[in-house]
């Protein structure tokens, strides 16, 4: 692994968290703060959270070392970039500040040094307004929990170049992360599907049908406890699309445009596109390969099982 000069700049919760799995890649990593006592601060809270974590088990038994080899705390924002091939931003989520910051590290960074943003609501092209040389400039927005969330998303604005992306992506790879690239649209992937969920789950709570406890409930033990290994359109071709487009008809007795049918799902349909077993739908998954497929879901599910049996309840009530 070809190891980079990285800067991380606002050493919070997320960004001491990217920090520290960036050092643990092996990477040199410097981070930065509104002072340099911050930055300081930031530094030995990781250091003690990096130990913590490895007492637990969930990082590796020379965490510690790798991170303390690895990371250090700059003076300044201008000191953390001058050298940095990639910087992540991470402050806070005000378009001010974030203008504000990425400023300060365009005027300091080399001109070839590619930039991201850790921001999760906000515009990568607005962003891209403060930053000199915008083809450099990306959102990268890792998840919170940073050290243990697996997920990246990379938001290029419209005049990012190849470049940056790529970087990026070796970035993200060397963490053992996985990326998935998107456009740059309000909300981005994430959060607009995580809110749509959370806005039915309260509407289904308001109308008085399940209680906040039972609907987490539901979610956890039916569709939610397939996510970790299938997304919408994996489950959606397994289930059969004709069975959605049946469940969009059913559901459009009572809220005819809020779940119209989607007009990619018709269009499969009308098609004879069906999921795995017609061996065409979102994904075009050969017919062949259910079987393979069906096997691997059963043997995932009872894993996943035997593993919630093993952590045992989350410690909620």
């Amino acid at each position: 692994m070809t190891t980079l000069d990285i800067a991380v700049v606002g050493s919070g919760y997320m960004g001491g968290g990217i920090a520290q799995v960036l050092a643990l890649a092996g990477h040199t990593v410097r981070i930065a703060d509104v002072s340099a006592e911050v930055a300081q601060q930031n530094l030995e809270r990781l250091l003690g959270e990096t130990e913590q974590f490895v007492a637990d088990g969930l990082f590796p038994a020379d965490a510690v070392e790798r991170v303390r080899a690895h990371l250090s705390a700059a003076e300044s924002i201008e000191a953390a970039v001058a050298e940095a091939d990639f910087i992540e931003e991470a402050v806070p989520e005000k378009l001010e500040i974030k203008h504000a910051t990425l400023r300060r590290i365009s005027e300091a960074a080399r001109p070839d040094a590619v930039i991201g943003s850790n921001t999760s609501t906000i515009l990568i092209e607005s962003l891209a307004e403060a930053v000199t040389g915008p083809e450099r400039f990306l959102g990268v927005h890792f998840s919170n929990p940073a050290p243990f969330i697996p997920g990246v998303e990379l938001i290029p604005h419209p005049t990012t170049g190849d470049a940056a992306v790529a970087l990026a992506e070796t970035v993200v790879a060397a963490t053992g992360k996985q990326s998935a690239r998107v456009k740059d649209a309000t909300g981005f992937v994430l959060n607009r599907l995580q809110y749509a969920l959370f806005e039915e789950a309260t509407k289904i709570v308001d109308e008085g049908i399940a209680s906040p406890d039972d609907i987490d409930t539901i979610v956890r033990t039916t569709f939610g406890f397939r996510l970790p290994f299938f997304g919408p359109f994996a489950i959606a071709d397994m289930a059969g699309l004709d069975v959605y487009a049946f469940c969009f008809e059913s559901l459009q007795t009572r809220w005819p445009e809020r779940f119209a049918t989607p007009a990619s799902l018709q269009q499969h349909v009308d098609a004879g596109e069906l999921g795995t077993k017609s061996g065409a739908g979102y994904l075009q998954v050969p017919a062949e390969r259910t079987p393979e497929l069906v096997a691997y879901r059963n043997k995932a599910y009872v894993a996943m099982q035997k593993l919630l049996d093993e952590l045992g309840p989350a410690p909620i009530h």
